[in-house]
């Protein structure tokens, strides 16, 4: 008993314990829930998922299940990076103790709730309990963002190394400010969503991306997946900051540039409503700011790594092959810093050219495919997102020597080629017609179901390890718990 009850205190209790539940459950909604895809149907094992689990899949109701699916796996993300900021940012302990209790219990019960409503049978009172969890997801925000409050006096910035005004940090106004931006999206797309059955209907963004008269729920609804993707990406930017030990000159001039993208980004999502012709140009000047902010640390991280590696190695002057090995000697620290530079890649400037190209190239091409462009712009995203947390977990819990190494490269290139893959495969178009494009295709989809098999692959060797150390007396897991203790 003693046991069990160390184990659970560990598991939720802890930073380590409360991301590694989180990332597990993650992982296996995504495991289960990935076989419904076509790939998977084409293979005979989505049908094989669904007898197993008595899952209810009526064709009507799809789009309903698949937003309680991303609702679910987004509440989870939302909360392991509330996890890790709260551990990371300064605050009060019997505060970063209450948020991280209430957001547990919250996007549990909006997973469990959620799924089980969606693809279980409708038993109503699983609903209610998914919007209980989304209740308190809201909560625990509210909370989060007193906690952060940048002008309490014990959180005055007296270092000069860090952005600072008036005696106020503004890396933690950053946080504030993402966070209370957080809280108001949430609302933008609570709002419609309470309207479901009266007037409103539900839909996948995506399907209306043709629609001239769209309602102002449909907007508000589109205008909330993108701000509240966004959000997580500023709140993981801003982590990665702190993890990196972001200072300087860069940091003095990014954190204004953050705090001042991050509110004008959210007004222009939140304006797509009642001022939709000039939304748009609000998020695009937001969407510098951010940008170059990120770009700043970016820069700031590489020199870092270059600069602590070459010290190791006891090199003063080191020549160009010797800085760039340098750089990637961590795969893990590296890997994070490179994804958010390779996201623009395959998100920023793919999205850059749809917005230009608008009514020349992509309403040209069926609206099968520009739906697929719209569709893998934003899951490139939030998979790059993913990928950034595990490699931040993987420093988290101490992963050294080879298996760090090994395990951050398994997490980088394959992610990289999968991403790259999927932008090819959502602008074909522009290289290959319709009548010639099966060869490309089948390319495309076995290296990105290739690519995609090695990551998850890495991912659930690290889960089950750390599965099968829980049930080792002393593992791995008790020396976090005492580390988590002592700090």
């Amino acid at each position: 008993m003693q046991g069990l009850l160390e184990r659970y205190n560990f598991l939720f209790r802890s930073t380590r314990g409360l991301v590694l539940v989180a990332l597990a459950l993650i992982a296996l909604v995504t495991a289960i829930w990935g076989m419904l895809s076509g790939p998977m149907a084409d293979l005979g094992l989505r049908d094989l998922v669904v007898r197993l689990t008595g899952m209810v899949l009526e064709p009507a109701e799809r789009e309903g299940r698949i937003i309680l699916l991303y609702h679910a796996i987004a509440l989870a993300i939302v909360a392991i990076e509330v996890y890790l900021i709260s551990a990371r940012v300064p605050m009060r302990a019997p505060e970063r103790a209450h948020i991280n209790a209430t957001i547990t219990v919250g996007y549990l019960a909006a997973m469990i709730g959620g799924l089980g409503f969606g693809y279980f049978g409708h038993n109503w009172i699983l609903h209610g309990i998914f919007i209980a969890g989304q209740s308190l997801v809201f909560f625990a925000g509210i909370l989060f963002a007193a906690a952060l409050n940048p002008w309490r006096a014990e959180y005055r910035a007296p270092n000069p190394a860090y952005a600072s005004w008036r005696g106020i940090d503004l890396e933690r106004a950053a946080f504030f400010t993402m966070a209370v931006a957080t809280l108001g999206s949430a609302l933008f797309g609570a709002i419609p969503g309470s309207f479901f059955g009266n007037g409103f209907t539900v839909f996948l963004a995506e399907d209306t991306i043709r629609e001239v008269g769209k309602t102002p729920f449909q907007l508000a609804v589109i205008g909330h997946l993108h701000i509240m993707l966004t959000l997580v990406a500023i709140a993981l930017a801003l982590l990665v900051g702190r993890w990196f030990d972001f200072k300087g000159r860069l940091h003095k001039i990014a954190m204004p540039l953050m705090i001042a993208g991050t509110i004008t980004i959210s007004l222009g999502a939140w304006f797509v409503v009642p001022f939709r012709e000039i939304a748009h140009t609000i998020i695009y000047v937001g969407s510098v700011g951010v940008l170059l902010a990120a770009l700043f640390l970016v820069i700031f991280g590489f020199d870092k790594l270059i600069r602590e590696n070459l010290a190791a190695r006891q090199i003063a002057q080191a020549n160009l092959a010797q800085k760039f090995r340098a750089l990637i000697e961590d795969p893990v620290k590296f890997g994070a810093l490179w994804q958010m530079v390779y996201m623009n890649f395959v998100v920023t400037f793919i999205g850059i050219f749809m917005a230009l190209q608008l009514s020349r190239v992509m309403r040209v091409w069926p609206h099968r495919e520009e739906r697929i462009t719209l569709t893998g712009h934003w899951h490139i995203l939030a998979s790059i997102i993913a990928t950034i947390i595990i490699l931040y977990y993987a420093d988290l819990i101490g992963l050294q020597g080879r298996v760090r190494k090994w395990f951050g490269w398994l997490i980088v290139i394959p992610s990289n080629i999968a991403f790259g893959a999927a932008a090819l495969f959502s602008t074909k178009r522009l290289y290959v017609t319709e009548s010639a494009q099966q060869p490309l295709v089948d390319a495309i989809m076995l290296t990105l179901d290739a690519a995609l098999a090695t990551v998850l692959i890495a991912l659930a060797a690290l889960m089950v390890w750390r599965l099968i150390d829980l049930f080792k007396r002393n593992g791995k897991w008790a020396q976090e718990a005492r580390e988590e203790v002592a700090e």
